[in-house]
């Protein structure tokens, strides 16, 4: 979920096509033998050792992304030419030079369109500048072949929007492979690229990394360039990436952390490593609004604890600060009032009656939800979401970390929190399946999405852990700590393209 990242609907938009069903086509073109995908690091340092040019990682993560768009649907836009030609230019520099890479369709990239996921937008023009994070990956080298598919304007903790169809978990063709950055986790996932840009406004990194078996670091607010200036609990959305290793996720974060003048935090730099400090975790089962996690969720829970009890870490139970239900309604309605903004735009540029025929129903609900609040709502929820952010911060003085589960339940089935869902049903079912992560949003935290469990019968499970903001070193090491002790790499989902 990735809300309050949006640009206000195209003013002057033409008819909208009818919306797509079926996985979006891409150009067809022979494909070269694919030869194994190793992580961006990896790859990284193969060609700058002249081992494999940029060309040759570029056409082989085509070759990819060609034979893994019927089967997942994880991609709206290909720039493939644009990648071939910077490819062959050989002059790309940084320390992910050569890496192929996806932007998400949430964000602008110069010379593609940004869809947001909605019929409303798919006329878009093309972007004439690239937003400043977008711009601070390409001067890490990596080289952008594609835009990434994303739920309507990032509000659904799944990627099934009207507009372009189902994006399909590689885990299992009928789950949801998380939102909103459910485009960029599927390809990851296959093997397609080994890294690729995410964002977070309530979850959208986390999540689908949870449910694709991937590591997903969520930043502190206004750490990462293009964000520098965020400071309030209002500013919900950060951008980061997916990856299969934690040290593709650090090096990137390297690369992209805003460090120059007014920075908010010390720069972080690049985390190689564990650390020796044992830290003190707490941990609790219950979702935010005291709802219990499924099954599944509990078990890996348990054997998350019994992990870093065995390596030396101190895991204490412990209870939200907050007062559940009301930071629940509060937050619904913040991330409504966007929604609303959506509704008014359509209805002014193209009349009401547009509205049902450019935007999904439950952005519509959304709408309708905020609008019967009274006048002073709004502005008493963002009070209350500002007062928390202290109280949270408080929480940290018996803990150096959380733990929780990232979702309720393992990757549900398409379908489960689908858009067209009755809204108040979808509601209902998506306070409780998101019912850990949008906490971290509001109070600015850095949190992050590790997979150490998968379920009995193969889908992964991803547990979270979250400090205060300012503490991406020590989740990043802690997160090499856990990589080291039980793997994850090795484990390929079945739908797999990395060779």
């Amino acid at each position: 979920m990735n809300a309050y990242t949006r640009r206000g609907l195209l003013a002057a938009s033409a008819a909208v096509a009818t919306a797509a069903q079926a996985p979006i086509a891409l150009a067809k073109a022979a494909l070269p033998t694919v030869t194994p995908q190793p992580d961006a690091t990896t790859l990284a340092d193969r060609i700058r050792r002249k081992e494999i040019s940029p060309l040759e990682a570029v056409t082989d993560a085509i070759a990819r992304a060609e034979a893994a768009q019927p089967k997942l649907n994880f991609i709206v836009t290909s720039l493939f030419d644009q990648a071939l030609d910077q490819a062959k230019a050989g002059n790309i520099v940084g320390p992910f030079a050569g890496v192929p890479f996806l932007i998400k369709d949430l964000n602008d990239y110069k010379g593609a369109p940004t869809r947001n996921g909605s019929r409303a937008f798919l006329d878009a023009p093309v972007a004439k500048a690239s937003e400043p994070h977008v711009e601070a990956f390409t001067r890490a080298g990596l080289v952008v072949m594609g835009k990434s598919a994303a739920p309507e304007q990032g509000y659904l903790p799944t990627t099934e929007p009207v507009a372009f169809g189902p994006t399909r978990n590689p885990w299992n063709l009928g789950h949801s492979s998380g939102g909103s950055s459910g485009g960029a986790a599927a390809a990851v996932a296959a093997g397609i690229v080994p890294v690729a840009h995410a964002s977070d406004g309530g979850g959208s990194i986390r999540i689908p990394a949870s449910n694709c078996g991937l590591f997903g670091l969520k930043p502190s607010r206004g750490r990462m360039i293009g964000a520098e200036k965020q400071t309030h609990a209002y500013d919900l959305g950060v951008a980061h990436v997916v990856s299969r290793s934690v040290r593709d996720s650090a090096g990137v974060f390297a690369s992209t952390e805003y460090s120059g003048e007014g920075a908010q935090y010390k720069p972080v730099g690049l985390v190689t490593g564990p650390s020796k400090r044992r830290l003190r975790i707490g941990v609790l089962l219950d979702t935010a609004g005291g709802l219990k996690p499924d099954a599944e969720v509990q078990t890996g829970l348990e054997a998350t604890v019994k992990l870093l009890t065995s390596l030396g870490h101190r895991v204490t139970p412990t209870k939200w600060p907050l007062d559940g239900a009301v930071f629940t309604q509060d937050f619904l309605t913040l991330w409504a009032t966007d929604a609303a903004k959506q509704v008014q735009i359509v209805t002014a540029t193209r009349g009401a009656k547009a509205v049902p025929d450019m935007l999904e129903p439950f952005t519509i609900g959304l709408a309708e939800m905020v609008s019967k609040l009274p006048a002073s709502a709004i502005g008493e929820s963002i009070a209350r979401l500002e007062a928390s952010v202290p109280v949270y911060d408080a929480w940290f003085k018996s803990f150096d970390l959380i733990l929780t589960p990232v979702l309720a339940k393992p990757a549900v089935e398409l379908g489960y929190v689908a858009p067209t869902v009755p809204f108040a049903e979808l509601s209902a079912r998506v306070t409780h399946y998101v019912g850990y992560t949008p906490v971290h949003n509001v109070a600015g935290a850095a949190a992050m999405s590790v997979p150490l469990h998968w379920t009995s019968d193969g889908i992964p499970v991803g547990m979270h852990f979250a400090g205060r903001a300012g503490d991406e070193r020590k989740l990043f090491e802690l997160a090499f700590e856990l990589e080291q002790a039980q793997p994850w790499a090795q484990r390929k989902p079945p739908v797999w393209f990395g060779g």
